[in-house]
């Protein structure tokens, strides 16, 4: 005798509420706060369209925790919650009550974390950390290999702790430069699973498709909520609510700050540090409105510890112009009037706050104290 589930399934209603949610979906783009601009509008759809593949893959392809593997949940092309362009992010669904094992080599990127959560965004707009480790516990031997073991006991050597409602492993690997550093190559495996998975049911698909369709309107609400927000405080830079960040899945060791930005052709936002702290990595990066982080495949959008230049006093400016002004630590708008930005550090005792203002371009030079280099 079919399940509920399988009848839905079976006889269309669960496709038919599957794109009823996505179409609803679309009214977050729709918002009456947000830019309605044709660019703001038409990445906001296709934002949607991204969240989508995102979706798909975590709650469809990659779903089943009995045999999980890793995929990647932002990147080039599909970004979620200002996503770090000098991240490799990878994510792999588990089971709370089971065991799992995670095999790789180290690589030599700059940081590398490991954390499982509970929750997600198509269910209360929480995920939230069970266990976490990071490459300064991680015990590595010296052909660089290691292996990690996670589940809800205790368990010798590399362990990562999970509770019976963890439904998720997030890695983050950062970069302070990508085209020197190896990321670290990962494989996973449930302890105890058999040899290969059942084919697929109707069951399963019927909720794979539902949570996948709710993860697009329930992510694209949540960061679309941060971006209203942040309209109090356009072209500042206060230090964000750490435990909000830390609630929707950020890293614990990094001190997080959001923020809208709006600029006209003739002006430049300059961020100042007077002493970037001591701390493993940090970066500042542009973001449309709704929290994607602009084309840095194509433009200068991200500035980090390693490519920062830094002043005498071990302080940093940061510029950002729709137009180069021939000056340091410059980023790029990209065609942009407005959106949203994000300052990280990470692993820093005493995090400083950055401070703002908006300057003309013409006389940037002369505010700052530098002679401009010729631009094309």
């Amino acid at each position: 005798m079919a399940t509920p589930a399988e009848d839905q399934l079976l006889d269309g209603r669960t496709w038919a509420e599957f794109c009823d949610i996505l179409k609803r979906s679309g009214q977050q783009i729709l918002r009456p706060e947000a830019p309605s601009d044709p660019l703001t509008r038409a990445e906001g759809f296709r934002y949607l369209s991204r969240l989508l593949r995102i979706a798909l893959e975590m709650h469809v392809e990659f779903a089943d925790p009995a045999f999980p593997g890793f995929f990647s949940p932002s990147h080039e092309t599909a970004k979620i919650g200002a996503d770090n362009p000098d991240n490799l992010y990878r994510y792999a669904r588990l089971d709370g009550n089971a065991a799992y094992r995670v095999r790789g080599q180290r690589g030599t990127v700059a940081y590398l974390s490991f954390g499982t959560q509970k929750g997600g965004y198509e269910t209360d707009g929480r995920m939230t950390q069970t266990g976490f480790l990071d490459s300064n516990g991680l015990r590595v031997d010296a052909d660089g290999s290691f292996e990690l073991v996670l589940s809800a006991q205790p368990h010798d050597g590399n362990w990562l702790r999970m509770e019976p409602a963890t439904n998720a492993l997030v890695v983050r690997q950062t970069f302070l430069d990508r085209q020197a550093e190896t990321p670290a190559d990962l494989h996973i495996e449930r302890i105890d699973a058999g040899e290969r998975p059942a084919p697929l049911s109707a069951d399963r698909l019927h909720g794979g498709l539902l949570r996948a369709a709710g993860f697009v309107e329930g992510t694209a609400r949540l960061f679309a909520d941060w971006a209203q927000g942040y309209g109090g405080h356009v072209n500042a830079l206060p230090p964000a609510d750490q435990a909000v960040c830390q609630a929707v899945g950020g890293d614990p060791n990094i001190f997080y700050y959001h923020a809208c930005w709006a600029l006209e052709d003739d002006e430049a936002l300059v961020v100042e540090v007077d002493r970037v702290p001591a701390c493993e990595f940090w970066n500042f990066q542009i973001n449309n409105y709704w929290m994607e982080s602009l084309d840095y495949r194509y433009h200068d959008i991200c500035l980090n510890k390693h490519r920062a230049r830094l002043d005498a006093h071990g302080g940093v400016t940061v510029i950002l112009s729709a137009r180069d002004p021939g000056l340091p630590n410059w980023l790029e708008t990209a065609g942009h009037r407005n959106g949203t930005m994000c300052w990280r550090w990470v692993g820093a005792a005493h995090p400083v706050h950055p401070r703002t203002r908006v300057v003309k371009l013409a006389s940037l030079g002369e505010t700052l104290g530098e002679t401009p280099r010729e631009t094309a």
